[in-house]
């Protein structure tokens, strides 16, 4: 009940599509708020916001680089989505889309 419970909290995480975005911006490097802000167009304080629930549902850490703060992506919650999948991925490959 506890994984279920878990997978349910990664998967509201993620729901919310600023979030998937700023998700998105970090697969490929590292971003202080500043660069994602730039790149999504948001707010300081609503990527701020973001990023805190992202970090807290440990999709994401942060290092300080001098006066600014880098955030990057970890992988354990994608891990955990990931193994969610698997079964449904082994049901796509046996019923193709025609």
């Amino acid at each position: 009940m506890e994984y279920i419970k878990r997978v349910e909290s990664v998967f509201e995480v993620i729901a919310e599509p600023n979030r998937r975005a700023i998700l998105s911006l970090l697969v490929s490097s590292q971003q202080s708020v500043g660069e994602i802000e730039r790149q999504l167009r948001m707010t300081q304080p609503a990527v701020s916001k973001h990023l805190r629930v992202l970090r807290q549902a440990g999709f994401v850490e942060s290092t300080v680089d001098a006066q600014r703060r880098l955030y990057r992506l970890k992988p354990d919650p994608f891990q955990e989505v990931d193994a969610w999948l698997a079964p449904f991925r082994r049901f796509w490959s046996a019923h193709p889309l025609t």
